[in-house]
């Protein structure tokens, strides 16, 4: 299926809708671009390429107390000892 697009005055390239919800992309989704000799090739960024700290902190439930950053320190620390 062939659409067109225009490039607008910032630069910008507007999705087709068809093509935006077909592939469930959402604002702010980021893509990766390619140049190819027959033009670009435009892919969105996936798996951990996409993944920061500040998104996946929190994600995860936790049963049990909340730990101090200098209890998580002291926890690392002797688990690096164990491992020696």
């Amino acid at each position: 299926m062939n659409q067109t697009t225009k490039l607008s005055t910032k630069g910008q390239v507007v999705l087709p809708k068809s093509l935006r919800v077909s592939h469930r992309w959402k604002p702010g989704t980021e893509f990766i671009i390619q140049e190819r000799d027959e033009g670009i090739l435009l892919k969105p960024k996936t798996g951990s390429a996409s993944r920061t700290w500040e998104s996946i902190i929190g994600c995860l439930p936790h049963a049990g107390s909340r730990k101090s950053v200098r209890e998580m320190d002291e926890a690392v620390a002797a688990e690096a000892r164990s491992r020696k």
